[in-house]
């Protein structure tokens, strides 16, 4: 192959079906994917996914575009030519394919059987140690019938890569595993991919795999593109339907309208969405959800203080390119940007030491700074302040509420309250931190 990628897909377009009823599912699919490289492919049900693994797998004949698999080009093969190259490829499918009258050892077996060297090797040997590999050394002499859907899963993993093919084609190979077992049999191919070279193409919806990846791939209505812009596109989605959602209504509506379990539902919902984007985009930057997550931020901010009757709820972020706090949220937000340094005032010894504050009566605390009053119009009295910490466990936040409404000051139970809200609140202000530090 002269260090050719093993997989070259170019213009690929596929379709099924004759006539009227003839329906396109791939469009103009290209992509390449290097020796030892793992790639995962994400997208809803009916995108073509399956397709293009069959595809790559020779299992289909290609209809217009180029596949080329380990050398050789798929479109307009012949029978012997496919057959070659599916020797050379391991399968992984949803349908297991499981052989009902051999044992689990026998049908991992098969996976060297088919292999042309397989008889200098003590096949037995290999597929016992393959089995035990994915948790099955007190199964091996089950039939399909007799083991549940995860095993049999597991025996059809254990069978596309006991003869460490240089190929890898696996169609939700962690679908009815467990969490434990599924990170068991992706680290069994990152082995594959890392020491022997093995190529993987791997279609998932099982966000708990996507680390293993060189790269993600997203296909949707036919069309490949960057995850990292689906994932965007996705949260744009769900940001702007929380947005537009629950009648029509704007967010802050939405939110005022919530009791404090609907509040936290809601605040879980988006935090979920707030890991994935961290997790999947690499803080990309993207206006259009830094501006939607802005408006949920100054909604679930003015909610917080309400639920735990508060006069005012401000928040702070840290800057640490000069070592300032930064009023980024608080009622009536002036238009001039207010700072103060890191370690002064109340809300700088919290961002400095990482310890919340319930003070009394601001004005007799050496460390309150009157002039934050001055600059927003405001008189405070007391103060609960506490810090936000990222996923590093660094404050990068401070949350603050202002004046309890009956006069009295703010006590164990408003503070208790006050952080089971910020632990979910904290991973939303680290994305939106994250967006406007790379703007």
């Amino acid at each position: 192959m002269n260090g050719a990628a093993p997989i070259r897909v170019k213009e690929l377009n596929h379709s099924y079906g004759k006539g009227n009823l003839r329906k396109q599912i791939l469009f103009n699919v290209s992509t390449e994917i290097p020796k030892g490289d793992i790639v995962i492919v994400t997208g809803p049900s009916g995108s073509g996914k399956t397709t293009l693994l069959t595809l790559v797998g020779a299992l289909r004949s290609a209809q217009d575009g180029s596949v080329q698999v380990l050398g050789e080009e798929l479109r307009g093969a012949r029978k012997s030519t496919l057959e070659k190259v599916r020797r050379q490829i391991g399968f992984i499918f949803q349908q297991h394919n499981l052989l009902g009258a051999l044992t689990a050892l026998q049908n991992v077996e098969l996976g060297l059987r088919q292999q042309k060297s397989a008889s200098r090797v003590p096949i037995r040997r290999r597929a016992r140690d393959m089995l035990a590999a994915v948790g099955l050394e007190d199964r091996m002499d089950h039939k399909p019938g007799q083991l549940s859907g995860g095993q049999r899963q597991r025996v059809a993993i254990a069978r596309a890569l006991v003869s460490e093919p240089g190929i890898l084609l696996a169609d939700e190979p962690t679908a009815s595993l467990d969490k434990q077992a599924g990170r068991e049999i992706v680290e069994r191919m990152k082995f594959l991919a890392r020491e022997h070279g093995t190529t993987i193409l791997l279609v998932t919806h099982d966000n708990r795999i996507l680390d293993i990846a060189d790269r993600i791939v997203h296909l949707e209505d036919g069309r490949l593109s960057t995850f990292t812009d689906a994932v965007i596109a996705n949260n744009r989605l769900m940001m702007g339907q929380l947005v537009t959602n629950r009648s029509k209504q704007p967010i802050g509506q939405v939110v005022d309208g919530l009791d404090e379990d609907g509040f936290a539902a809601l605040l879980g919902d988006i935090t979920d969405e707030s890991q994935r984007f961290l997790e999947a985009t690499a803080l990309s930057n993207d206006r259009a959800f830094q501006s939607l997550l802005e408006q949920g931020l100054f909604a679930f901010t003015r909610k917080l203080g309400q639920l735990l009757n508060a006069d005012r709820s401000s928040l702070f972020l840290v800057d640490r390119s000069d070592d300032t706090l930064w009023l980024r949220i608080t009622e009536n937000l002036p238009d001039e940007e207010v700072r103060i340094p890191v370690g002064s005032g109340i809300a700088g010894a919290v961002a400095a030491s990482g310890e919340a504050e319930r003070i009394d009566d601001a004005y007799t605390d050496p460390r309150f700074n009157p002039d934050v009053d001055r600059q927003l119009g405001y008189r405070t009295r007391s103060i609960l302040c506490l810090p936000v910490t990222n996923r590093d466990g660094e404050v990068f936040a401070v949350a603050q509420l202002l004046n309890r409404r009956d006069g009295l000051p703010f006590d164990d139970q408003d503070e208790v309250r006050y952080r089971q809200f910020l632990e979910s609140l904290g991973l939303i202000l680290e994305t939106l931190l994250e967006l406007t530090t790379k703007q």
